[in-house]
């Protein structure tokens, strides 16, 4: 019997967080037995890029499609036209609107996201202090769910002595967000946190804290891997960041996408969906569930996990 050919398609490739999920599906792969993956992405974090990869999944009739989105509308045409010849597809971690898939599996919920980027921002730099977020693209759907989220418990005691000063855009690339991080120093000479949400924001601000010289008076946090994030750590820019494990997610999202091409899983709400050694999880009314809480790295846990992502 020929394996069930299931394509993981990340927003752009050479990102140590999708080939931290890759390291997962092939985890289920070989678990599952009968599935082979297809590792492929664009070269730039673009929905144009991806809905080309998209196209070519099709011609080689995939049996899935398990994709983290740049763009939760622009794919919808492609994905629908996929989901028409049979293929089954999942978002992960960047959804995908309603529409355009069977099941989103969220990495964590949003409103754990929101409070634990804030509770460690406190943590950084007490109850009181302006505090900026550097996000990935203006339209990244998780990003700005988060930064809702975040603000909502901003909003309440005892969070409100943090003042949001902006909200700066980097778009996933190194040297823009490094640009958008000073910036925000000139701007706002008393800031005394920058929040990113985004794995490659939180190392470019980190550095830019370094280089401008500015550890002590100024911390990041955020989401961030810790093979990217453990010397920042030890140079005192973060105290802690946070990120679910990549690995258990990529491992997650096929397991479910298998449920879906063996008809155990159809996509209704309630309906409960298998993710193997990560348990099971509730879809809701959006067809979106939740894999787990944000961890948490510190300078007591983050080298050990910078050995794997």
């Amino acid at each position: 019997m020929a394996a069930d050919k299931i394509a993981l398609v990340v927003k752009s490739l050479g990102n140590g967080f999708f080939d931290a999920a890759n390291q997962g599906a092939q985890e289920a792969a070989k678990e599952l037995k009968d599935v082979e993956i297809i590792y492929t992405g664009p070269a730039k974090a673009t929905a144009e890029g991806q809905i080309e990869i998209i196209n070519s999944l099709i011609a080689q009739n995939v049996k899935a499609i398990v994709i983290s989105a740049n763009d939760p509308d622009a794919l919808v045409p492609a994905l629908k036209k996929a989901m028409a010849r049979g293929i089954k597809v999942v978002s992960f971690d960047s959804g995908v609107r309603k529409d355009g898939r069977l099941m989103h599996l969220n990495p964590s919920s949003n409103a754990l996201i929101g409070e634990k980027l804030v509770k460690m921002t406190q943590d950084a730099i007490g109850a009181t202090g302006e505090i900026a977020v550097l996000s990935a693209t203006a339209q990244a759907t998780n990003q700005n769910i988060w930064i809702d989220e975040m603000k909502k418990v901003l909003a309440k005691p005892p969070y409100t002595g943090l003042k949001l000063v902006s909200v700066v855009y980097g778009d996933d690339q190194t040297d823009k967000s490094y640009r958008e991080a000073q910036g925000l120093f000139k701007s706002y000479p008393n800031l005394k946190a920058i929040v990113a949400p985004t794995t490659v924001g939180v190392a470019a601000a980190a550095k830019a804290v370094q280089d401008e010289k500015k550890v002590g008076t100024l911390f990041v946090t955020g989401l961030g891997l810790p093979s990217e994030m453990a010397g920042h750590v030890k140079s005192g820019a973060v105290k802690s960041f946070a990120i679910w494990n990549p690995i258990d997610l990529g491992y997650s999202a096929v397991y479910a996408a298998h449920q879906f091409v063996h008809g155990k899983a159809k996509g209704a709400a309630g309906e409960k969906v298998s993710l193997g050694r990560v348990g099971t999880v509730a879809l809701d009314a959006n067809n979106e569930a939740a894999m787990a809480e944000p961890f948490t790295y510190d300078a007591g846990n983050v080298e050990k996990f910078a050995k794997f992502f």
